[in-house]
């Protein structure tokens, strides 16, 4: 059995030295604000971020990987290791064009050897997706196994959250100004989830500490084994209130294992500050 190379792309929010450590390759979608480029964790961390979106007139746009770059990363690759695949778990195909584009170069390249799969997931339950599988394959397990897990776990992973600003949301189209305008007067915080690798409204929560509660609710009544599971959360801009939500899983549901991460550049371009997830596996 030749070697298995594992990709993935920097929606999943893992600190660097975390995907180091588990020999994971990025690749890195870009960030843009007035006019700069930046990549997330690469040349602008998480704090920077979240401080050049206070300023006025701050609008980041986001961009994915471009085919030739992807094609001639596929091509180095498999040249420099002769008997190696390639599995690529990409950003889920809901929210961008990088898992059609690594389609295009995988076909361009070799599709025998390389292997793409769409996530549907983003931040830490595409992170936890990816923790999984680069595990999957340090144990030995074959190609066939660690795909087989890969999307076991993406038909399971639930992805809750509560978004920090709706008028990011707003600018991005996935709620009408109305709404938002609305929202922020009367302190509503929206809860989603992600259906098909999309980002779904599920609920509207009076408070921030409602919502903390209503989080775990639903944890509660999707969750399969909680106690047992790896639990991630992601955050952006309060790392006191995410381990304020780890305690509270702690309490509840009695979870010792966690990946807490604050949302990077790409991600918190659509949510912005003041953002919670909670991801965990459901019943199936």
């Amino acid at each position: 059995m030749g070697k298995i190379i594992l990709y993935a792309d920097n929606a999943c929010d893992l600190d660097k030295e975390v995907v180091e450590k588990l020999g994971v390759k990025l690749f890195y979608m870009t960030t843009m604000i007035k006019g700069v480029t930046y990549i997330d964790r690469l040349t602008i961390d998480p704090p920077e971020f979240y401080r050049l979106l206070e300023e006025d007139d701050v609008i980041p746009t986001t961009s994915q990987v471009n085919i030739a770059s992807m094609q001639v990363e596929f091509e180095n690759m498999l040249q420099e290791a002769a008997d190696a695949e390639i599995i690529y778990i990409a950003f889920s195909s809901g929210l961008s064009g990088t898992y059609q584009t690594a389609c295009i170069a995988r076909d361009a390249v070799d599709p025998e050897r390389i292997t793409v799969i769409d996530s549907q997931s983003a931040s830490i339950g595409y992170g936890l997706i990816v923790i999984e599988a680069a595990r999957a394959i340090s144990a030995g397990k074959s190609k066939a196994e660690v795909i087989a897990g890969i999307y076991e776990h993406i038909k399971g992973m639930q992805h809750i959250f509560i978004v920090g600003s709706l008028e990011m949301l707003k600018r991005g189209g996935r709620v009408n100004p109305a709404v938002a305008a609305l929202g922020n007067l009367l302190n509503i915080k929206l809860i989603l989830h992600f259906v098909e690798g999309k980002i779904v409204p599920l609920e509207k929560v009076h408070g921030l500490k409602k919502a903390k509660k209503r989080l775990l609710d639903i944890m509660e009544e999707r969750g399969c084994d909680l106690q047992s599971q790896t639990i991630g959360i992601s955050y952006s801009q309060d790392l006191e209130g995410a381990l304020e939500i780890k305690h509270m899983i702690e309490e509840r549901f009695g979870s010792t294992e966690y990946v807490i991460s604050e949302i990077g550049a790409l991600i918190g371009a659509h949510v912005g500050a003041g953002t919670f997830a909670v991801f965990f596996l459901s019943r199936q």
